[in-house]
């Protein structure tokens, strides 16, 4: 088959690699030129395990092309996947401005029937206005389909997600593009869910409201614990051990971010409101996430009153491990109030220097602890879990650690003479 990718960002580059590696045509198209000559020259603009590797083979294989002549691509090609961004306004809407210009170029460049696919998240409704703005532009139904497949893939293991998928979710308005869809994907055993419009444009978004519910639990629960001096972890291997509950997403720590939980959210809440429905529990689940950064700085100040003026070091920057996407990044909210408080921050993290007033980026991590009166693990890479505490505790001033994300093991820790703590742990 032959497909447009419109965009080449995270969800646009990486599923465009995947769907050529799958033995289609495929030629990602953006807008912006400097993104389109670096792919060119081999360089790709997000880390992803094995993305580099893939895109070179398939280049070499020349069944994957980019291209900035995005109005070109969309006319040539017959199957049209948009996976433009959809970032945020200031009042939590989401931004459908990207989306917008890709239906104007559609609509004035389509001479033939096309399958138009949106692969980005988009609010309820969103694809039925797609459909209903090419009609009011002159466009006979029987020139395109359009179909909402939402994207279900986690940064760090994208690629993985998409060779192995728990579900196909397509929402259709009519059984047109059902064959071609059901042969777009190398899909194992996989289900296909097919639904409305906007029913795969909910799924989305309800799959990522669970999720963070999951992690707003997860950390409120850690807070009782903390209370009653039990273990946090014991807690939620009981819990995922029941196959009504399962064990994914259960961590305690700093909280959600990244490019698509907090969008996600805010969004769904705009839109339910927009339909005069009430989010209690969406409300719930961001106040949470919102004040678990105080919550670990108040524990940070039993142990270390005053923070002004005091070396802090935090490692990990990014808002997850396996990425290097600081988008919302729990970790960069932490680091920004201690910085606030008058602290001197040191940051070490293995694919990013952090630029920000006040802080100090290292290429190693031990020299990044030196002098520091607290240690903080803010992002669970491996590399913390597995370090040295001896040679922490020998550059260290101060002996702190709070483990921001309930990943090291204390009494560990504890043995080389070090102050270990955290939310739930004992």
């Amino acid at each position: 088959m032959r497909i447009c990718v419109v965009g080449a960002g995270y969800v646009g580059l990486t599923t465009a690699t995947a769907l050529a590696d799958f033995g289609h045509d495929v030629q990602c198209v953006d807008i912006e030129q400097s993104k389109i000559d670096s792919l060119h020259q081999g360089k790709v603009p997000i880390y992803e395990p094995g993305l580099e590797e893939m895109i070179e083979k398939n280049c070499k294989e020349k069944r994957l092309h980019f291209s900035s002549y995005v109005e070109e691509s969309i006319r040539d090609y017959p199957i049209i996947l948009i996976a433009v961004g959809t970032p945020s306004k200031e009042d939590g809407s989401c931004d459908l401005s990207f989306i917008n210009h890709v239906v104007k170029i559609i609509a004035s460049t389509i001479s033939d029937y096309k399958i138009i696919i949106t692969k980005s998240t988009v609010p309820p409704g969103t694809n039925e206005w797609i459909h209903q703005t090419l009609v009011e532009m002159g466009i006979a139904d029987d020139f395109f389909d359009i179909v909402s497949n939402p994207e279900f893939l986690r940064e760090g293991s994208a690629l993985w997600d998409i060779y192995h998928p728990n579900k196909l979710v397509f929402g259709t308005k009519t059984d047109r593009p059902v064959k071609v869809l059901k042969n777009l994907y190398k899909r194992g055993r996989a289900p296909y869910i097919f639904t409305s419009l906007t029913g795969a444009e909910l799924i989305k978004y309800a799959s990522n409201a669970f999720l963070a519910t999951k992690i707003s639990f997860s950390n409120e629960m850690a807070r009782i614990c903390d209370a009653y001096e039990v273990e946090y972890n014991d807690l939620a291997r009981g819990l995922g051990t029941d196959p009504r509950i399962g064990r994914h997403f259960l961590n305690a720590g700093l909280g959600f971010g990244g490019s698509c939980l907090p969008k996600d959210l805010s969004s769904l809440k705009h839109s339910a409101i927009s339909q005069k429905t009430e989010t209690k529990l969406l409300d719930a689940v961001m106040e949470i996430n919102h004040t678990q950064i105080e919550l670990y700085l108040n524990k940070l100040s039993t142990v270390l009153p005053e923070l002004l003026g005091k070396q802090i070091t935090v490692w990990g920057v990014t808002f997850k491990p396996g990425t290097d996407d600081q988008r919302f990044s729990p970790a960069i909210r932490l680091i920004k109030q201690l910085v606030q408080k008058g602290c001197y921050v040191h940051t070490y993290d293995p694919m990013v220097q952090l630029e920000f007033s006040g802080v100090s980026s290292y290429l190693d991590q031990y020299e990044s602890v030196c002098n520091s009166d607290a240690l903080i693990i803010a992002t669970e890479w491996d590399q913390f879990l597995k370090c040295n505490w001896l040679e922490v505790k020998s550059r260290m001033k101060g002996s702190i650690i709070l483990d921001a994300r309930n990943c090291i093991d204390g009494k560990i820790v504890r043995k080389q003479g070090l102050l270990y703590l955290g939310v739930g742990k004992r």
